[in-house]
């Protein structure tokens, strides 16, 4: 790394504040029988609402957590590369990304290269194509959704990835939950489909996979895995307009899912669903990914 670069990573390591100094986080209770999704009423007649509601949320964006990005953007930016998994790893945990040892060894032990398209430098922070219109997410967010997770994929408990892509994810979850559990990846692109098992053989979690406790179907998104509900984690890698109600429906109570939300504007939700069936969403941060729509959808124009 260059010395401007490290200049500038210390100039951001000390503008972190200490978290118990950051403002909580508010989450609102909602009925899931009578669930309205984002943006179903606008907050205002404006036509800025919604670009106002998306600036909003990106203010509430946890300050550490957005300093920490970006010091791992100029990294990157300034010739920074990181030559193994196990240094990726490193990475994401000294910039606060990742903050747990169990998120931090299942990242360690699925090594991304099996899962990024031959080609591309597989340790990078930054989504990749991986065909057919469709991304592998940059490694920071399945950091960030596998700690939002983590308490809901501990050994024995059952996990729904919706739009699995390469199966990077999927196999994670597999680890996580263990032999005892179950991983389900859906994809609605049969050939990724296809190549996402031949990655997950090569993998840690190729046993798994083998034994039927993780598997990958092809199936549309949007109205889930339900031979396999109910879920205690349910992770979405597509933006959704709304957040599906058959997704909702296959939570199990207690369970939690993290989707990305909005059209031009998205925000990363986190939806729990309590023991009476109502559910509390908040917002975690300003995301960008592809959408969660139809096949034919994906691929027009491809």
């Amino acid at each position: 790394m260059s010395s401007s670069a490290s200049s500038a990573l210390r100039r951001f390591s000390l503008l972190n504040p200490p978290r118990s100094s950051l403002p909580a986080r508010r989450s609102s209770p909602l009925s899931a029988s009578s669930f309205s999704p984002p943006y179903a009423a606008p907050l205002s007649s404006s036509p800025l609402s919604k670009p106002r509601v998306a600036f909003q949320s990106f203010l509430r964006m946890d300050v550490r957590r957005l300093l920490n990005l970006l010091a791992l953007f100029l990294f990157f930016g300034t010739g920074g590369s990181i030559a193994s998994n196990k240094g990726l790893v490193e990475q994401l945990r000294q910039y606060g990304v990742i903050r747990s040892d169990k998120v931090a060894e299942v990242m360690q032990t699925i090594d991304r290269a099996l899962f990024v398209p031959h080609g591309n430098p597989p340790y990078v922070d930054s989504p990749m194509p991986i065909g057919y219109n469709a991304t592998i997410s940059a490694p920071h967010m399945h950091a960030t959704c596998l700690e939002l997770l983590k308490d809901n994929l501990q050994p024995g408990m059952r996990a729904l990835d919706v739009g699995s892509g390469t199966g990077y994810l999927t196999a994670c979850f597999a680890m996580m939950v263990g032999p005892q559990g179950r991983a389900v990846g859906i994809e609605h692109i049969p050939e990724l489909v296809a190549a996402s098992i031949e990655n997950i053989k090569r993998s840690a979690a190729a046993q798994l996979l083998k034994d039927g406790s993780l598997s990958i179907h092809v199936a549309d998104g949007r109205y889930g895995w339900p031979e396999a509900a109910p879920y205690d984690a349910i992770h979405v890698g597509a933006a959704a307009p709304e957040i599906p109600q058959a997704l909702l429906d296959q939570l199990k109570p207690g369970g939690r899912m993290v989707i990305p939300v909005g059209n031009i504007f998205q925000d990363l939700q986190v939806i729990d669903k309590n023991p009476d069936g109502s559910i509390n969403v908040r917002s975690e941060t300003s995301v960008r990914y592809v959408p969660l729509t139809s096949r034919a959808a994906q691929l027009q124009n491809y």
